[in-house]
């Protein structure tokens, strides 16, 4: 069977990402939507719910927004490097960015023997990449490049402006759904019920609607971003292999990372959607697959296949490629 192009795995990917954020945003709508009307006793108040809901999460991705790559950058223990230090690598990121058509980002190192890397940053130019020393030792020039290309072209796709907007929204869910559940704990919206009169029976049923919204959305919100996260992951893959124009380079990297079994130590919940693999190993305590922020690397590894039209491999022929078992 002849193999897709990059180009029709970029466009399948871009579409699903942004359907699957436009659900998230959807999802808020709804969320303050119910819960205007099941507090306040009016469809037209949850109008100004849902705006107060976007405000909040608003406030709270600003801050993100100019300071998180730093703080990120921080907590991992990352230096800068530059051309006496880190040469080769340095060479790498250039040519790419030469050819991703994006400004030279920033370059730190992470010394840790886990092979890893993630790229941060609000846009392009104002990007940062950042690779473990266990990377450069253990990929050769290809497969790094096929890594760089992955990371680059998170930048150039504006991937962490995308997730940001994404992880607002869900933040805004998550603050809305507490606001209202911690309201109806205490007592909230019960002397409606009484004056109501005729409409009583209608707002109950709105407010019992109201309550399964908010304990659900916060989760369904989650998943979304998490399945939005993978299939950026997927789209960066595909954008790797139009900038090297090799996606064996690619491949390989993929497997040897994932049969890696260093763990890497500065790496938590909340930086690993970053990395360009998932760096919490399944053999882990804190690993959890249901909430995994990357595409297994299987599929991963199947989805570049697909370019080539080399046969899909399966879980017993990935095994000693990967480490999958």
């Amino acid at each position: 069977m002849a193999g897709t192009s990059f180009y029709d795995q970029i466009a399948a990917n871009r579409r699903n990402a942004f359907l699957m954020a436009a659900l998230v945003v959807v999802l808020l709508g709804l969320l303050g939507f119910a819960i205007g009307w099941a507090v306040f006793g009016s469809p037209a108040a949850g109008l100004g719910t849902t705006a107060v809901a976007v405000a909040l999460g608003g406030l709270a991705g600003v801050g993100t927004y100019f300071t998180g790559d730093q703080l990120v950058l921080t907590v991992s223990g990352a230096r800068e490097v530059d051309e006496a230090s880190a040469p080769q690598l340095l060479n790498v990121v250039r040519e790419l960015a030469i050819a991703a058509n994006v400004p030279m980002p920033k370059v730190y190192l992470i010394d840790d023997t886990a092979p890893n890397a993630f790229a941060t940053g609000r846009d392009p130019v104002h990007a940062s990449l950042a690779v473990t020393t266990g990377l450069l030792e253990k990929l050769d020039r290809e497969e790094l490049q096929g890594v760089i290309g992955h990371e680059l072209s998170h930048v150039r796709n504006f991937d962490i402006r995308f997730s940001l907007v994404v992880g607002v929204m869900v933040g805004a869910i998550a603050i809305l759904a507490d606001f209202f559940l911690r309201f109806t704990f205490w007592g909230g919206g019960r002397g409606r019920d009484r004056e109501g009169g005729g409409s009583g029976g209608a707002q109950a049923i709105i407010f019992i609607i109201a309550i399964l919204l908010a304990v659900l959305a916060p989760l369904i919100s989650r998943f979304i971003q998490l399945a939005v996260s993978r299939q950026r992951e997927y789209l960066a893959d595909a954008s790797s292999v139009e900038l090297t124009r090799n996606p064996y380079g690619l491949e390989r990297a993929l497997a040897k990372i994932a049969s890696d079994k260093e763990v890497l130590e500065v790496a938590n919940r909340g930086t690993q959607h970053m990395y360009f693999t998932n760096p919490i190993k399944k053999f882990e305590e804190r690993s959890s697959n249901l909430m995994s922020t990357h595409p297994a690397i299987l599929d991963r590894i199947n989805r570049l296949r697909q370019l080539t039209g080399d046969p899909p491999l399966d879980q017993a022929d990935a095994a000693p490629l990967t480490g999958l078992d």
